[in-house]
């Protein structure tokens, strides 16, 4: 449907022309600011599947990690090799760890057993990745093993940290 309408407003008229948002501010730089009102597609309109008495533990967990990973970025501006490979399998580790997935699944009771396994797993690894750069001493046979786990966002780059 996009690639029919987008080739159609290029082709076919001349009333609409398609733009990106920079190239429409650039144009228009005098927009009032907005503020969306906090919503969700979830129970209630609001954040009560992800957020509730039941999946709270979750994000002490995550925030801890978030900030030890910011942390080793820092601390590793230009790493490369063995500590390169080791600290983007942390940011995999948490990207992973903060899937929202975790707590929709134990909210909703389906697979509370393999949400909680999956979360704590991410978290773990991350922690001993986390402990392993901080000593500088990686375990490279681990390390293979972890990386063949998940091998999602293989580009990733573990300076978006910074």
């Amino acid at each position: 449907f996009l690639n029919y309408l987008i080739r159609k407003i290029h082709f076919d008229q001349s009333e609409l022309r398609l733009a990106t948002p920079i190239d429409y501010l650039e144009e228009f730089p005098d927009n009032q600011r907005q503020q969306l009102a906090t919503s969700s597609w979830g129970a209630e309109g609001y954040y009560r599947v992800w957020i509730n008495g039941e999946t709270e533990w979750l994000y002490l967990h995550q925030h801890v990690a978030e900030e030890r990973m910011v942390e080793l970025a820092r601390e590793n501006p230009n790493a490369e090799g063995l500590l390169r490979r080791a600290l983007n399998q942390a940011a995999r580790e948490l990207l992973l760890a903060e899937s929202s997935d975790w707590a929709f699944i134990i909210t909703t009771a389906t697979s509370v057993h393999y949400a909680n396994k999956r979360f704590r797993d991410h978290i773990h690894r991350f922690t001993r990745l986390y402990e392993m750069i901080r000593r500088k001493e990686v375990d490279e046979e681990w390390l293979v093993e972890v990386e063949a786990m998940d091998t999602i966002f293989q580009e990733i780059d573990y300076r978006v940290y910074t």
